[in-house]
């Protein structure tokens, strides 16, 4: 390995899941939204809170907390959700992530990132890339495109494109009976 690539900065996102701080490189963060309201999909996986809408697109939105298994709380103010982009299996898929609060955007030499220790069941080992010292704090890198299994992106994408459908059928519905009573008038 070339002394330039093993001396690579990357800058990451930080972000808070209780008193545990994670981070996520940029690449896969597309916005940060306020927390909103959500539209709950039935018989959807536990971690999944339901879906928003983002620019007329259904967004599956998943309860990070859940996720890693951690205890639920309520929503503050600063309970954000993270627009992600993540490449699974080849497909580009979008989804929000609701994390605690936001910190900060750090710059951070990839070879200063510490190896994954023996982390038990807490945390799935296969999608934390490694670990960064930041103020004598130590900071989870998650590598967002192995937070999930294959099978749950297809649940995810499978609820979400029920409710899309019904959405679309119910406003064709309403387009519909507006047109018959618009006939009758």
């Amino acid at each position: 390995m070339s002394e330039v690539q093993e001396n690579k900065i990357s800058s990451y996102l930080t972000f808070n899941l209780g008193n545990e701080l994670f981070a996520s490189h940029v690449d896969y963060v597309l916005k940060i939204l306020e927390m909103q309201h959500i539209t709950e999909v039935p018989k959807s996986p536990p971690f999944m809170k339901g879906v928003i809408n983002l620019r007329g697109n259904v967004l599956p939105v998943i309860d990070a907390r859940v996720k890693f298994g951690l205890k639920i709380t309520e929503y503050t103010p600063r309970t954000v959700i993270l627009v992600l982009s993540l490449v699974i299996d080849g497909d580009t898929i979008e989804v929000g992530a609701i994390v605690d609060s936001v910190q900060d955007v750090v710059e951070y030499n990839s070879t200063e990132i510490m190896p994954t220790p023996g982390l038990g069941s807490k945390y799935k080992s296969d999608f934390i890339e490694g670990v960064m010292k930041i103020n004598d704090q130590f900071v989870m890198v998650l590598n967002m495109s192995s937070v999930f299994s294959n099978d749950e992106i297809i649940d995810i994408q499978e609820k979400s494109e029920q409710l899309k459908k019904g959405t679309s059928r119910q406003k064709s519905d309403n387009k519909t009976k507006i047109r018959i009573g618009g006939n009758k008038a």
